[in-house]
Parts: C-alpha cells; structure tokens; sequence
C-alpha cells in the first residue's frame, strides 16, 4: 500500500513538473485550452443576438421574404450552436436545461421560418400573376372599349356630324 501511494505521489509530481514545463515553452495549460474552446460559445450567442435584434425591427407586419431569410439565419445559427453544446457540454460544464432551452427556443424558430418562407412564397407566386394578369390584353367592356362599364356611357364623337 506505501508503495502504490509513493508511486501515485511520483507520477503525480511527474505530471505537475510537466505541465509546468510546457507552459514554460509557451504551450497552453489546460485552464487556457477548456477557456479558449467554451469561449466559442459566445459567438453563437453573440450573433443570434444580433438576429434576434434585426428580426425585432421587422415590425409588426414584416416583409415575409425579409423575415424568412433572418429566420433562416436564425434556426442555422441555433443548429451550430446546439451541435457545439452537445459536444463541448462536459468539458465546458453546460448545464442541460441550457441546451434544452436553446432547443425549445430553435424549434420554435423554425416554426415561425416554416410559416414565413411559405409567405414569401405565396406572396411571390401572387405577384408573379400580377405581372402577367398586367401583360395580357383585356377585352372590351360593356359600353364599348373606351366606355365606362358603371354607367354604359359611350362617349360621343365631337366635331361636325
């Protein structure tokens, strides 16, 4: 058993006279790596922050291709992000309900990307027919071609009869 701990003490010291020597030719400790690699997550947070402040300024009654394409940033964003957590949760110790919220919170999002990209489909698909209902030629109505179809007034020719 004194062996065993004296052992355990000397490849303790072993590890501690290492990792302060690698430090001492510049690599990182592992304090350094786990601060470096869990700071990732705040560019994930930082730019769907920044999708969540344009889509605020939509108004109330957004622009649906607008609104499609920020919610289509905004649920790839969440994708990234729940696949870094999912990854890094132990190392960086993220608590589950965090990922579950963000979870919750992407579906969500790509609900209302769902409902906005079918908008701005339809909302494309009706202006298509306006643009070629314009371009057709329409024909006579009531009254005559310049006529008035309300009233039926055909105007009269003016000059001598």
């Amino acid at each position: 058993m004194k062996q065993s701990a004296i052992r355990c003490a000397r490849v303790g010291a072993a590890v501690v006279v290492l990792l302060s020597s690698a430090s001492l030719f510049g690599a990182a400790s592992p304090a350094q790596a786990q601060e470096g690699v869990c700071a990732k997550i705040n560019t994930f947070l930082e730019d769907r922050k920044a999708l969540v402040n344009r889509i605020n300024k939509l108004g109330k009654r957004p622009d649906p291709r607008n609104a499609c394409s920020l919610f289509r940033n905004l649920v790839s964003n969440g994708d990234s992000a729940i696949k870094w957590l999912e990854t890094n949760k132990d190392w960086c110790q993220v608590p589950p309900q965090f990922i579950d919220g963000l979870k919750a919170d992407n579906a969500k999002a790509g609900e209302i990307r769902t409902q906005a990209c079918r908008a701005a489909t339809q909302q494309a698909a009706m202006e298509k027919r306006a643009r070629e209902a314009a371009q057709t030629p329409r024909p006579p109505m009531l009254g005559g071609s310049d006529g008035d179809p309300v009233t039926g007034r055909i105007p009269v020719p003016k000059g001598a009869l």
